[in-house]
């Protein structure tokens, strides 16, 4: 068996939330995290490259990254930003309304599909006061209500960053945004069960062509290659980040056979799942 490769964890937050404001965050080496938290990064001013999983993005200016809890978060060397680093935990999302949860599940349940949001000037100065004032409340001294009012601030940060992203998908109407919404959901919880469009669109009460039809128009992507994505992204994670023997993460990802699972990984990622893991490990991350 090749030695595990470990990512460094985050450290534990108090009620499970955090901002800061970075005047020249700056990194001189590359160390990854494995995250805990759900992150946003709001980029005022970026230099050099960040890297989620095995993707890498240039830090440019006017970013938004979205990292979801169980990612791998690392900065490139020589790579720096100026702007706003959030983090919340599933304790301190369950204070915010109800009525925020669909925004978080579209944006956070399929996070490899959202994971840099590009911004216009007008999107970035609003979403740059909601970060400012949720930084000044979470500043204050503590008070009673403290944790309740940093929660509404959430809430209308994950609404306005769901409009974005509403914005760029080209726009639906609000029935296929819920449906949309709820099949994101659908796939974070069912995915180790099944990989069927079928079972998903059975669910959501239509058809599994009209569920194809419909996350085509939300994101340009079809139902089949979202919940592909999703697959292939916790099987990278689990050959970067355990032990577990590819026969393991096959049954673990529902997949009947090692085989199976072999092959589906090789159209996906051009590499076997025993590559892919030397691959990872010899790069030395």
């Amino acid at each position: 068996m090749l030695p595990v490769l470990s990512a460094i964890a985050e450290k534990e937050l108090k009620d499970s939330f955090s901002i800061k404001y970075c005047e020249s965050q700056s990194y001189d080496q590359s160390a990854a995290y494995r995250l805990t938290y759900n992150r946003v990064l709001l980029v005022e001013v970026g230099h050099g490259e960040i890297k989620i999983d095995d993707r890498t993005f240039s830090m440019n200016s006017h970013g938004l990254f979205l990292i979801a809890k169980g990612q791998i978060l690392s900065f490139q060397p020589k790579s720096g930003f100026k702007g706003y680093d959030l983090s919340f935990g599933d304790c301190f999302w369950e204070k915010t309304p109800p009525s925020a949860s669909n925004c978080k599940a579209v944006l956070f349940n399929n996070a490899a599909a959202n994971q840099n949001l590009p911004l216009g000037d007008e999107d970035h100065g609003e979403l740059v006061f909601l970060f400012q004032q949720l930084y000044r409340e979470f500043s204050k001294e503590e008070y009673s209500n403290k944790l309740d009012a940093m929660a509404a601030y959430l809430k209308i940060i994950m609404i306005k960053m769901a409009n974005i992203h509403t914005a760029l998908a080209k726009g639906f109407d609000s029935f296929e945004n819920k449906t949309y919404r709820k099949f994101l959901e659908l796939i974070s919880l069912h995915y180790h069960d099944t990989h069927e469009v079928a079972e998903y669109a059975s669910l959501l009460g239509i058809s599994a062509r009209t569920l194809t039809e419909l996350t085509k128009r939300c994101c340009g992507r079809g139902a089949k290659d979202l919940i592909n994505g999703q697959l292939i992204a916790e099987a990278k994670r689990s050959l970067q980040f355990s032990s577990a023997p590819v026969k393991e993460i096959a049954y673990q990802l529902h997949f009947s056979t090692p085989d199976q699972f072999s092959h589906f990984f090789k159209k996906n990622a051009q590499l076997s799942p025993q590559d892919y893991r030397t691959l990872f490990l010899n790069m030395g991350v």
